[in-house]
């Protein structure tokens, strides 16, 4: 599989853990320790965040010396967003019948809003078939993927159809013109690989930081899968084994993983004082898995 990116990781964690819940801002030195376990080393982990919060994703705060982060508006609705087809029972088959073409335009000042656009429409399924035109299987709902988008663009600069392929005018060139069909198999084989063998629950010390991986590689997966029609694919498609895989490994870190979440964001515990001598330095607790925590 291809290598996990900190930024994979960053989106993995609030999209799992955060979003959907009221745990507050998360210490720096917590995602830090999350992602170290994933193999990815502290000034990465720094850096990513800054990023994230230079595009909007998350916002910056401080408790005495340590630094926090949390979800903007802007980002718990693209995380949200997402969270129907990572979470959905069919995440590879098309949305309905038929094909979604859009085309846009985005004045050539505002190239981070035309990069968050194509970043969108790519997670959507669309890719593009001609210059200026993407296409996607399927009836996409459009309108609900851009609104986390919707204040930023200008006026009509997106337009799409929905439409079917004409007889005597075959789709099927097209299609594998726009996506790499054996490519896509191959990010499922490679996925498959990887979390269907048991011992995955020991890729890294903790349950939290392997569920934060397996997360973020079913993220890419499902970024590299289109969701075409099941005429394009071969008896041996193996989307369906990819889904399962998810299932029964994220089933299986879920409790160790949650145990170490809530963890990981509660309230630091006062410290007595010494009558002398220097205090301990505050840390984030170690996630390090315990016997009683090891998934099962």
């Amino acid at each position: 599989m291809r290598s996990r990116q900190p930024k994979q990781l960053l989106l993995a964690f609030f999209g799992e853990h955060v979003v959907d819940g009221a745990t507050g801002p998360i210490r720096a030195s917590a995602l830090i320790n999350v992602l170290e376990g994933a193999g990815i080393a502290g000034p990465a982990t720094r850096a990513t965040l800054d990023r994230l919060v230079h595009s909007g994703i998350l916002t910056r705060s401080r408790s005495g010396r340590e630094t926090l982060f949390s979800l903007t508006e802007h980002g718990a609705a693209v995380l949200r967003e997402a969270t129907y087809r990572v979470r959905g029972p069919r995440p590879f088959d098309p949305q309905g019948t038929g094909w979604t073409l859009v085309t846009f335009s985005i004045p050539e000042g505002q190239r981070m809003l035309r990069h968050r656009l194509r970043s969108t429409l790519t997670w959507e399924g669309f890719a593009p078939i001609r210059d200026g035109l993407w296409l996607a299987p399927g009836e996409v709902d459009l309108a609900g993927s851009l609104e986390p988008l919707r204040q930023d663009l200008p006026p009509n600069a997106v337009i799409a159809f929905h439409a079917r392929a004409l007889d005597g005018f075959p789709i099927g060139e097209s299609v594998r013109a726009a996506w790499d069909i054996e490519a896509i198999r191959r990010e499922h084989l490679a996925f498959i690989e990887v979390w269907d063998d048991p011992a995955a629950v020991e890729l890294a010390p903790s349950a939290l930081t392997v569920r934060t991986m397996l997360v973020a590689d079913w993220l890419a997966l499902l970024r590299a899968d289109p969701r075409l029609p099941a005429e394009f694919m071969d008896a041996q498609w193996p989307a369906t084994r990819s889904a399962e895989t998810y299932r029964r490994m994220h089933e299986k870190l879920a409790e160790a993983s949650a145990a170490e979440f809530a963890e990981l964001v509660a309230p630091a515990r006062p410290v007595a004082r010494r009558r002398s001598g220097p205090a301990d330095p505050p840390s984030a607790p170690s996630l390090t898995r315990s016997g009683a925590a090891r998934p099962r």
